[in-house]
């Protein structure tokens, strides 16, 4: 590494203000704090720094987003094995869902990046490290199938309208990969669900039998006061294989266990707030047992187990990775409560009364990012005011 910054550091000049490609200095500059820390150092006023700068904390989640990441490549391998009959080998289960998302992966950091280097090269700003997080999470909450062409279109339009125009990393007020997963729901319905999308065949033939549908589609449109899934081998799917994560979905969010240990590294990390994850699962719970109570026949899903109903969707990595985003989340202390709360109830009401999209996760998220300046506002104004009251107490 000494090598090749000593030769990089030759090049630097070039790139400088003054240098024969200078034009490109946001470019080298980005390559450059990627691959090592700047030496730059504050020349005058105060100035308190910490080692957790932006690249550490984009590089502290994607640790996070690894185990749901490598055990979502090995689940397609496994869903397409029980739906076609194929043994069931670690290895080749795995390369099978490497292979099945790369080129998805590869659509979102190239499109996403591209954008960002030529928005920040036009604006002669540095290239901020946030899509190094939502170019991963953007794939891992889409179904495996969803063609690149659209994903491409889908993340170009959430970098832009989501981020760019704001002012770019920092200034977005709605999540850039949840954004990308709404363009492509509303705009390709029919890609995004539906009983051939969260199973990569491969132009392999299916078991009789086989469905693709998810658990939570399954139950959002069975039968009144029937509460079976089945997975896509046609047997039924315990509560067991929902924590563990062995059921179709969007490859990235089916395991809860996963999850949980990602919400771990977070927390101890000290990069998502935990009143969010608890007012987020507290939320979800109180509406899940309200639903139950008055469980109708007319929406089959609220007869689940409240406490089951955490373990189906993306419900769990919404909360943990999507609503705990800094930057679109609430800032107060009591504001965090309540808006992990409302994001909590919010989506297992859209999932129990909405049968064309049970999913509730993405959109409660999104509308809280809509409300949590004004969240935040009103804890702010009220705390002012208590606090007048009593100095004019005192007085």
């Amino acid at each position: 590494m000494k090598g090749l910054k000593k030769q990089i550091d030759r090049i630097r000049p070039q790139f400088e203000p003054g240098g024969r490609y200078e034009k490109l200095h946001s470019v080298f500059d980005g390559f450059y704090t990627f691959l090592f820390t700047p030496n730059d150092t504050s020349r005058s006023g105060v100035h308190i720094h910490d080692a957790n700068d932006s690249k550490r904390t984009m590089i502290t989640v994607l640790l996070a987003l690894l185990p749901c990441c490598l055990f979502g490549m090995w689940n397609i391998g496994y869903q397409n094995a029980l739906a076609t009959g194929l043994p069931t080998n670690f290895i080749p289960l795995f390369f099978y869902g490497l292979f099945a998302v790369l080129p998805q992966i590869l659509t979102a950091y190239i499109v996403g990046l591209g954008i960002e280097f030529v928005v920040a090269q036009m604006r002669g700003h540095e290239i901020q490290e946030g899509f190094l997080v939502s170019g991963l999470l953007i794939p891992m909450i889409c179904p495996v199938e969803t063609p690149c062409w659209m994903l491409a279109v889908a993340v170009a339009f959430a970098v832009i309208f989501a981020k760019e125009v704001f002012g770019g990393t920092g200034y977005n007020f709605l999540n850039v990969a949840l954004v990308t997963r709404a363009f492509l729901f509303f705009a390709y319905p029919s890609k995004m669900s539906g009983d051939g999308v969260f199973v990569s065949l491969n132009g392999l033939p299916a078991v009789d039998g086989y469905t693709g549908a998810t658990p939570l589609a399954q139950l959002a449109s069975g039968t009144p006061g029937s509460v079976s899934i089945t997975g896509v081998d046609g047997l039924p799917v315990s509560a067991a294989d929902l924590f563990w994560g062995l059921v179709p979905g969007s490859w990235g969010e089916t395991s809860t266990f996963c999850i949980l240990i990602g919400a771990a590294i977070l927390l101890i990390s000290g990069m998502a707030s935990w009143k969010i994850m608890i007012s987020g699962v507290v939320g979800a719970l109180a509406m899940s047992f309200i639903g139950h109570a008055w469980a109708s026949p007319l929406y089959p899903i609220t007869f689940v187990n409240p406490f089951e109903q955490l373990l189906l969707g993306g419900f769990a990595f919404a909360i943990v990775f999507m609503a705990t985003d800094p930057v679109t989340a609430c800032r107060t202390s009591t504001g965090k409560w309540i808006y992990g709360f409302l994001i909590g109830a919010v989506a297992m009401l859209i999932r129990f009364y909405n049968t064309g999209y049970p999913e509730g996760a993405m959109l409660a998220v999104l509308l809280l990012n809509c409300f949590a300046p004004l969240i935040d506002w009103c804890v702010v104004e009220s705390n002012v005011k208590r606090r007048t009251r009593r100095l004019k107490s005192i007085s």
